[in-house]
């Protein structure tokens, strides 16, 4: 019942998420699919990736995103039509890749096959590999996420300067 819950509202803040005329509420249901996503993930036993769905899509990338559409946005109002006049066919796509990839899942056999049980794997052991092994790669992607928020700013910053 659980799992239920969680997945109606990863679905319905996805919907939100596409449905919405305004880009910040767009943003702000996409997170709450990411966090229906990381209940799910935590439900399912898988700890470190319902952490890791908090901290860096909730957490980061949503939070840059609304950051972004803030610092960026246009003052005047984009009008535009939820339904898209071609809504059949991209159903349509939808369909054909929904089968397509139910029909791989069940050809390769992963359904089928018995599944060795998997080594326990505490996030302890995760956070040292993160800290220990791949501390510089972490580093550099922090850099890279501060360079591209400052760049975001300065891009907003002289816009409005221009607009005066």
């Amino acid at each position: 019942m659980l799992f239920t819950t969680f997945a109606i509202v990863t679905v319905a803040g996805a919907v939100a998420a596409m449905s919405f005329r305004h880009l910040v509420h767009s943003v702000l249901s996409l997170i709450v699919a990411f966090a229906g996503l990381a209940a799910i993930y935590l439900l399912l036993g898988a700890q470190f990736v319902g952490l890791a769905q908090v901290l860096i899509y909730i957490g980061a990338v949503a939070i840059l995103v609304v950051f972004a559409i803030l610092l960026t946005r246009n003052t005047r109002e984009i009008q535009r039509s939820i339904a898209v006049s071609s809504w059949r066919q991209s159903v349509a796509v939808v369909f054909a890749v929904f089968g397509v990839l139910a029909w791989a899942i069940y050809g390769s056999g992963a359904i089928s096959h018995v599944m060795r049980p998997q080594p326990e794997v505490a996030i302890q052991q995760i956070g040292d590999a993160l800290i220990l092994r791949f501390a510089l790669p972490l580093e550099i992607i922090g850099l890279l996420l501060t360079v591209a928020l400052i760049g975001a700013v300065t891009i907003a910053m002289q816009e409005k300067k221009e607009k005066r």
